[in-house]
Parts: C-alpha cells; structure tokens; sequence
C-alpha cells in the first residue's frame, strides 16, 4: 500500500469531532456523482454513522495528525443464500489532496479484513460504469461480476 506522507492512513469508526471535516468531503461526493443530498437526510445519516450499532456504519481514513483524507460508508445485512452477513460498500470517498496515495485501497481492505474477521459472506459495491478512476482501484481487488442492477425509483 502506497503510505499518505510517509506513513500508512490510520483507519477508525467515526466520531462526533469529525462532524465538520465529514460533511465536507460528503458534500464532495455527492456533487460528483450530482446527487443533492438534503440536509435532513444528511443529519439522519451522521447520526446513524455514529450510532454503530445499526446497519449503517462508517470508516475514516486520516493522517498521522489526524486530518480527515476519506470515509467508507457500508451497509451489513443478511442475505437469502447463506446464514451469513453481506457488507454492501456504500459510498468510498477520497479527498483529491489524498488520492492516489493507497486511502481508497485502505478503505476497502479495512472492510474485507473486518469481514474475515467477523465471517461475513462478501464485501461488494457498485459504480458508474464510466468510472475509469474507481473502477482501476476497484479491478485491483476483484474483477466486475455480470449482474446488471435495475432500479425502479417509488
């Protein structure tokens, strides 16, 4: 793994602190991919992301001082085929000052370790598909499978 200025990210749960740095780099990520996000929605997503202990949880990627360089954001759930639980990657980000430098790698690897650790079935996500960047770190760990998503929006 490439080091962030000469040592590794340090990979933790979110915190209350992190609020601000947080909401930054989400509002990044949600203008990429053009997807206004309301703030009513953000709230409710901090708060679960702090709660750790529901379905949705959250990893922050920081510096050795501390400084916030990109999240993962997972869902667990059970799943019809197995008795065991599926971690769906929900959102990586990566602040553009920190990419490149193995924090989106991190990222993914804390979760497929945890996922071992804890006996999950798999990790796995989904992207655009003319998501060059994402999809080279992404190939990295597994190729793109066959299934096509369909959605209908209610």
């Amino acid at each position: 793994m490439r080091e962030v200025d000469g040592a590794e990210p340090v990979l933790r749960t979110l915190r209350e602190s992190d609020e601000a740095a947080w909401r930054v780099m989400w509002g990044e990520y949600c203008a990429f991919y053009g997807a206004p996000v309301a703030e009513d929605v953000t709230r409710v997503l901090w708060a679960r992301l702090l709660g750790g202990e529901g379905a949705v949880r959250g990893v922050l990627a920081t510096d050795a001082d501390g400084a916030a360089l990109g999240f993962a954001h997972y869902v667990l759930h059970p799943h019809t085929w197995s008795e065991k639980t599926l971690c769906y990657l929900e959102d990586l980000y990566v602040s553009p000052q920190a990419r490149g430098r193995g924090v989106g790698h991190a990222l993914i690897e804390h979760l497929v370790a945890a996922g071992r650790q804890s006996g999950w079935g798999r990790v796995y996500w989904h992207t655009h598909t003319d998501n060059a960047t994402a999809r080279r770190l992404y190939d990295r760990f597994t190729p793109a499978d066959e299934f096509v998503r369909y959605t209908v929006r209610l």
